[in-house]
């Protein structure tokens, strides 16, 4: 029987997926082209044209005024600090929560398992939450940042589905060659478990480095603020100083306020955009691990 693609209408479908596709990957990439290129754009550019893929006249004003900040540096530092152990804690209480609840003989299964699933559709709130972080004398501190986020209930559940689909032979085969609770997690589940490790580490990561919400409610010291907040304060800045231009006499020089804008987006999204592809071949492959139930 020939395949589908070495027939007449299969390879006019293959033919026009393909273009369907490419064009629907072509709109998806185009505005993060045109933030790249208005980021290094002038302003009268910006204003004149709605729409271009390369800048007429190449321009590292946005880029200088923001690293013209002696705090941008820390600020940066401070978010790979907070997204790196951030995530790292995530999946380790992740993984070690949703082991145990994979297993059907752990007592009180059901009872946390319906906890986890009532706390994915229940929150506490902001006020309670902020409540809870000052009681732990958190505030000001940059586990204010991560331990909020340390279990996300999605996650555990897809998690968790993924630890009870591994045969239990392995484990019963390990138990007989003397291995711990402990070490059937370690040296079994574990490496079997890369391709989720590596799609929730992104998951884990995204949320952290985009999460400015918190920092916000929680750090009120400035010398401790991740990148996101103080950007946000860059832009905030520059659009007071270009409303004042006019007061600040022909000298001053005004900031670049829409090229500015593109740059921060720039930089917000570039250390994601470089991680990305180390964990994509895992990425799909985790998902489906994770989520379907044999």
């Amino acid at each position: 029987m020939l395949k589908m693609h070495n027939t007449p209408a299969g390879r006019v479908f293959d033919v026009f997926n393909t273009i369907i596709l490419g064009l629907i990957g072509i709109v998806t990439v185009l505005p993060f082209l045109y933030i790249v290129a208005g980021s290094f754009a002038t302003e009268a550019e910006l204003t004149r044209r709605s729409f271009f893929i390369f800048p007429e006249t190449f321009s590292l004003e946005a880029y200088k005024y923001i690293f013209s900040t002696d705090t941008f540096i820390r600020s940066l530092m401070v978010s790979i600090g907070v997204t790196s152990v951030g995530t790292l804690i995530c999946l380790f209480c992740t993984f070690s929560m949703a082991y145990p609840l994979s297993r059907k003989h752990l007592m009180g299964r059901n009872l946390f398992i319906n906890l986890v699933v009532f706390s994915m559709l229940f929150s506490g709130g902001m006020i309670p939450t902020y409540l809870v972080v000052k009681s732990l004398g958190l505030l000001d501190s940059y586990w204010s940042l991560i331990l909020p986020l340390a279990i996300n209930p999605f996650n555990l559940i897809i998690v968790k589905t993924f630890f009870q689909n591994i045969p239990i032979e392995l484990e019963e085969a390990a138990k007989m060659d003397g291995a711990t609770e402990f070490g059937i997690f370690w040296r079994i589940m574990l490496p079997l478990s890369k391709p989720v490790l590596a799609t929730f580490a992104l998951f884990y990561a995204v949320a952290i480095w985009n999460d400015f919400f918190s920092a916000l409610l929680y750090i009120s010291d400035g010398t401790k603020w991740p990148v996101q907040v103080l950007l946000q304060q860059i832009i905030i800045l520059s659009q007071s100083m270009t409303n004042d231009a006019a007061s600040m006499g022909a000298n001053f020089v005004e900031p670049p306020d829409q090229s500015l804008k593109l740059a921060v987006v720039v930089i917000a999204t570039l250390p994601i955009l470089i991680v990305y592809p180390f964990l994509q071949k895992h990425f799909a492959k985790g998902m489906m691990l994770g989520s379907v139930k044999g």
